[in-house]
């Protein structure tokens, strides 16, 4: 099989499967410790998945999780793989200030690099949070020391989205060298169409496998995402959550591992923090 020269970046976003945005009005924080752990065990498996196709990648993890599981996050630094920020317990960053945020981000990198013995460099806001409501959010993290941010979707969800923002990785402030690096959507008939998560999970794998193929074509990384919950079908399912926040969760999780190994054959994959030092200044 003939591939890309191009290193796209392989990322998984580290946290519980009950705390996802889509489930954050059913289930409250402050009853999560109430909730049988599975984070460890899928986070396990994927490394075992990246370990059997010989990959690396970048795994944005919350500061709760690695406050309860520190041993977790030693064992993804043993494996090769990049630590990097999801913030502490999945708040939105739209919904914080730049103090909140600044806090925020503080005791979750200082969580992780006690963890993992890792300096963090990179952070992704949960559920894309960064947009045209947070024109402060960029600033914030380039005062804070971080080399760069995946933290827009430059697609129109529901939930999430950024329509307007590029599509390639771009410098948000003019007196900074933070980069920012959108996760990847594709382009089709002048539409934008979202790659990662649970639409790699329910949408036919040749979506994203074009949407890799079209960055590449223009010189550049793909950035794709997904979540351990995803490889694992027998997680509980959440009875009092909308219908469409469970259709969307539960969806073809038994599909996810195979689709998976299908598309990580098909490119080459690697840590963003390595892309990043591959660009030029």
């Amino acid at each position: 099989m003939v591939r890309n020269a191009i290193t796209n970046g392989l990322s998984v976003d580290v946290e519980e499967y009950f705390q996802v945005g889509a489930f954050e009005g059913t289930i409250r924080k402050v009853d999560w410790d109430d909730h049988a752990p599975r984070v460890v065990d899928n986070t396990h498996a994927v490394l075992d998945l990246f370990a059997e196709t010989g990959v690396v990648g970048t795994f944005f993890t919350l500061g709760w999780v690695a406050d309860r599981h520190p041993e977790l996050i030693r064992a993804i630094v043993d494996a090769g793989h990049e630590i990097a920020s999801h913030g502490w317990d999945h708040q939105r960053v739209f919904t914080m200030d730049a103090a909140t945020f600044a806090a925020d981000l503080a005791r979750t990198r200082a969580t992780l690099e006690d963890a993992g013995g890792q300096k963090v460099t990179g952070y992704r806001a949960p559920s894309f949070s960064i947009d045209q409501r947070t024109p402060w959010a960029h600033t914030v993290l380039a005062e804070a020391g971080y080399t760069y941010s995946s933290s827009v979707a430059p697609v129109r969800h529901d939930h999430y989205g950024w329509r307007d923002a590029p599509r390639y990785a771009f410098r948000p402030l003019t007196d900074s060298a933070l980069i920012e690096l959108p996760v990847t959507v594709a382009e089709m008939a002048g539409r934008r169409m979202a790659t990662g998560g649970g639409f790699f999970r329910m949408l036919p794998a040749a979506i994203t496998n074009y949407a890799v193929h079209q960055v590449n074509g223009e010189n550049q990384p793909a950035i794709f995402y997904f979540h351990p919950w995803e490889i694992d079908p027998g997680q509980p399912r959440i009875s009092g959550a909308p219908l469409k926040s469970r259709i969307r969760h539960y969806s073809r999780l038994g599909a996810m591992a195979g689709k998976l190994r299908g598309l990580i054959a098909r490119h080459d994959w690697g840590r963003i923090d390595a892309i990043i030092a591959e660009r030029p200044a």
